[in-house]
């Protein structure tokens, strides 16, 4: 009816001119600046931010190429709505942020908080003399400017007490610390902390029992055969192996081997660790990066990382696969492969969890 008609004009016209002499609605007006948008290409590691579809959206651990959204594999971390241009001067989407630029060799005491070259906060754990951030002695750090930041688990919240540890590892090389494992666990907040506490211990006892194959039990470092130091070396790669044709050889918990393997967990970790491989044997909580690295975003010869293997319930057996599967599964070497089964079910029983179905691969 025309009646109806010039009554809703006047109802809406009304609505405008109260909008306008109110004000924006207060969502709008609350909405976040917009961090710098989402790049396919970007690697992107736990604290980080982007925006993509109008809103934060803040990596939990490593990922590249993964749109931001809550589906996936739950790595993106929806912060809310945005608006307007880039967040926080490329500060990992913070806004409010004045702390200085870390600078090497300078003294820094706990507490302190440093913009490292990556754009990315930092906050000293406790005095040092400059160290890299991302090294050691430093809690990876999304500092909210507010208060809020610390990724880094703080002590006795990890699924594997320092006890439980020392009685899985009695006869372990003290380059490999407890401190060094929870240090390293920032890199990877979604290791040992996905689903229930069944689920979390089992990873923990996955992840270590496979360490311990790999190492003797966390006894060597690196690779006793020193014959095969020299055939780690893809000239075929552009960067080539910047640090000699024999410096790749297996390192850490994982025993990270290849150029190309330097390579990536460098680039993933934000360390150069192509042309500084011995930081891997150097500094305990690199070598467990590279160890956790491994475990959350390699499939290796397999179908799955690791992670996955256990957090979506497939099984021990496929996080062997993923690491060694070629030569091990299908039968190839059943006595490895049982190896590493046994160090799981005392690994899970020092937990007091079940290990779970399919254990072989």
């Amino acid at each position: 009816m025309p009646g109806r008609r010039i009554s809703a004009f006047l109802a809406a016209l009304a609505v405008a001119v109260g909008a306008a002499v109110l004000g924006p609605m207060s969502a709008t007006a609350s909405a976040a600046a917009c961090a710098t948008s989402w790049s396919s290409s970007a690697v992107y590691t736990g604290g980080m931010a982007a925006s993509y579809g109008g809103r934060n959206w803040q990596a939990k651990w490593w990922t590249q190429g993964e749109t931001p959204s809550t589906a996936g594999s739950g790595v993106w971390a929806d912060q809310g709505s945005c608006t307007g241009g880039t967040g926080g001067g490329g500060d990992g989407g913070t806004t409010g942020c004045d702390h200085p630029a870390w600078t090497a060799g300078r003294t820094y005491t706990a507490g302190d908080i440093v913009k490292y070259t990556n754009g990315n906060y930092y906050k000293a754990s406790h005095d040092n003399p400059g160290y890299d951030p991302v090294i050691s002695t430093w809690y990876w750090d999304p500092y909210t400017c507010g208060g809020g930041g610390g990724t880094t688990p703080p002590d006795g919240s990890f699924v594997v007490s320092e006890a439980q540890f020392n009685q899985m590892f009695p006869s372990r090389s003290s380059f490999y610390t407890y401190s060094g494992l929870t240090a390293a666990l920032a890199a990877y907040p979604g290791f040992a902390n996905t689903g229930g506490d069944t689920v979390k211990k089992q990873e923990a006892a996955a992840f270590l029992a496979n360490v311990s194959h790999e190492t003797g039990g966390l006894f060597h470092v690196v690779e006793q055969n020193t014959a095969n130091y020299s055939h780690y070396c893809d000239t075929g790669r552009p960067y080539g192996c910047p640090a000699g044709q024999s410096a790749y050889y297996g390192r850490g918990p994982i025993q990270l081997s290849w150029n190309f393997n330097y390579k990536a967990a460098g680039d993933a970790l934000g360390i150069d660790l192509l042309n500084n491989p011995s930081l891997v044997q150097n500094d305990p909580a690199i070598a467990w990066k590279t160890g956790l690295w491994y475990w959350n975003t390699q499939t290796g010869p397999g179908t799955m990382t690791g992670h996955n293997a256990i957090v979506n319930g497939v099984g021990f057996g496929e996080s062997i696969r993923s690491i060694n599967g070629s030569l091990e599964c299908g039968g190839r070497n059943p006595a490895q492969v049982q190896s590493r089964i046994t160090k799981y079910q005392q690994f899970t029983q020092i937990l007091g969890v079940p290990t779970g179905n399919n254990l072989s691969c």
